[in-house]
């Protein structure tokens, strides 16, 4: 079994080698925009200048196309039963102050063992918050690596476990985003519920509930209270969020 150190360094090279491909497929993206920009702009005229909402679901990450989501593998992410059937406590370091989560092995086996197994390798350690929505759902979304809601680890899993059947999320909720319809595309993307918010379910269901903020929950209640950069309901937060070191235990 790979001490910590080589699983760390592994896992910089692949995230080295994922970064490649993702300034690739920037560009190739980018080149798309120009393109529709051209016909969005065509679009509004003609539409009276209705402005057309996204595709992507409230708390999705903009689908990642590689690797091909699919369940996670023993060579990609944590193997079978690692969260081990039990409550694993977190602690999250932050500038602004320190977040404690209780996590639920049982009711989301996937979800824990995947965001210990990122943990434990210091995957999400000086990471940038990079998403706050403060109008009809309220959340703070974290854990990608890039800090552009694009990234992740070189694995997916699915499907959706311990989602509200009544689309129900209450406040200092934890659960994982993923990309809109698609129930193998969660990584190590989550958010953090900080007010009471019901979130829709698309095809793929709801969002998996993995753990819940045990204290601290008013520290991101206050960076929520600052906006996001732009003053927009959704975007980036405007006081910068760091994870400077994520324990899980």
């Amino acid at each position: 079994m790979p001490t910590k150190k080589q699983a760390r360094a592994l896992q910089k090279r692949r995230h080295e080698q994922y970064e490649a491909r993702l300034a690739a497929r920037q560009k190739r993206r980018q080149r798309r925009q120009r393109v529709a920009g051209i016909v969005a702009v065509g679009a509004l005229a003609l539409g009276g200048g209705a402005i057309a909402l996204s595709s992507m679901g409230p708390v999705s990450p903009t689908p990642d196309p590689d690797p091909t989501p699919s369940a996670s593998t023993p060579e990609l992410g944590p193997p079978a039963g690692y969260a081990e059937g039990r409550e694993w406590s977190a602690e999250i370091a932050l500038d602004q102050g320190e977040l404690s989560l209780t996590l639920d092995g049982i009711a989301a086996p996937q979800a824990v063992g995947s965001f210990a197994y990122l943990a434990q390798q210091g995957f999400f350690d000086d990471t940038e918050c990079h998403r706050l929505v403060t109008e009809t759902i309220y959340v703070l979304q974290c854990g990608d690596p890039t800090g552009t809601g694009t990234g992740g680890p070189d694995y997916r899993f699915g499907p959706v476990e311990n989602d509200p059947a009544d689309g129900f999320y209450p406040a200092g909720t934890v659960a994982m985003a993923r990309a809109q319809d698609s129930e193998y595309s969660m990584g190590s993307q989550f958010f953090i519920v900080y007010r009471d918010s019901t979130i829709p379910s698309d095809l793929a269901g709801g969002y998996t509930i993995f753990g819940s903020v045990t204290s601290g929950l008013d520290i991101v209640e206050a960076i929520a209270a600052a906006g996001t950069e732009t003053g927009e309901p959704d975007g980036r937060p405007a006081e910068p969020v760091v994870l400077h070191e994520v324990n899980v235990s």
